[in-house]
């Protein structure tokens, strides 16, 4: 269960950081709103997480499930660049999370 929990607070640090894009510096109510409200409740599946999870392995997925959700969400939604060096960077990360994940006994 805490694994379940760490991904959703990956996925809602993937919706906090694109919705830094979409407040223009906080000057956008709505979004501003929505990314403050998933930062929150980001940060507070990870500390339910880090309940049964070593801190080192849970901080490294989370953060390593929000830098990959949000460099393809830019590479999708913004055209931002999708050279194969890029790519093999952000493989590099999701090799590190599984292999995190394979090393945890929770």
């Amino acid at each position: 269960m805490a694994w379940l929990i760490l991904i959703a607070a990956g996925l809602l640090e993937v919706v906090w950081a694109i919705g830094l894009k979409y407040t223009h510096g906080f000057s956008r109510v709505v979004p501003t709103v929505v990314t403050i409200l998933a930062m929150i409740a980001s940060m507070g599946l990870l500390g339910l997480a880090v309940r049964s999870l070593p801190i080192g392995t849970a901080y490294a997925v989370w953060t390593g499930i929000g830098t990959v959700g949000t460099v393809i969400f830019g590479i999708l939604v913004f055209g931002e660049s999708a050279s194969l060096l890029r790519l093999l960077c952000v493989s590099l990360i999701v090799i590190g999370i599984i292999g995190l994940k394979a090393l945890t006994t929770t």
